[in-house]
């Protein structure tokens, strides 16, 4: 007996690893192929998160939505390290993070040697000082040859592309 797949009854427990799959292969003339749950997991990119524990459950609207139910992703969110100082150099271990600068008069943000190829980082203007980044023998580029955020709550990030050089992109001005 055909049926249409759409016409099929819904699976509704997890699949063991021996149920089948049927899919198209489109590569060439098409034809209907099958392919067991195992194969398609094990074809999967990621098969494993280290350093979790416990269930993760995503559905289709988390990818799309970003609604995760309060829990935060491992490694995509950011610490937030607030200066409130007009002066700061960043450090080593500002690696991933945000610096948030706030301050009513102009600061200052040194970007050092030393920080190592693909540090990355972002400063937030929260304060109406405008942020200025200098380099201490380093290289800062630019698209527009910027060296400032554009303004309060403007937002910039410096990526190391080697040793001691950094590109600053984002909401940057003159």
């Amino acid at each position: 007996m055909n049926k249409k797949i759409s016409a099929l009854t819904a699976l509704g427990t997890t699949p063991a690893g021996a149920d089948i799959i049927p899919i198209t292969d489109v590569s060439g003339t098409p034809t209907t192929k099958k392919v067991t749950v195992t194969n398609l997991m094990g074809a999967s990119p990621v098969q494993s998160v280290a350093g979790r524990t416990g269930t993760v459950t995503v559905d289709a609207g988390d990818l799309t939505d970003g609604d995760f139910g309060g829990t935060a992703i491992l490694g995509f969110d950011a610490t937030l390290n607030d200066q409130t100082g007009t002066a700061y150099t960043i450090l080593a271990g500002d690696a991933g993070k945000v610096i948030t600068c706030n301050n009513g008069s102009a600061v200052t943000v040194t970007v050092p040697a030393s920080l190592g190829a693909g540090f990355t980082c972002s400063v937030v203007q929260k304060g109406a000082g405008q942020v200025t980044f200098t380099a201490s023998s380093t290289t800062i580029n630019n698209r527009q040859t910027h060296t400032k955020i554009a303004g309060q709550h403007g937002v910039a990030t410096l990526v190391s592309t080697a040793a001691n050089v950094f590109v600053l992109a984002g909401d940057t001005a003159s």
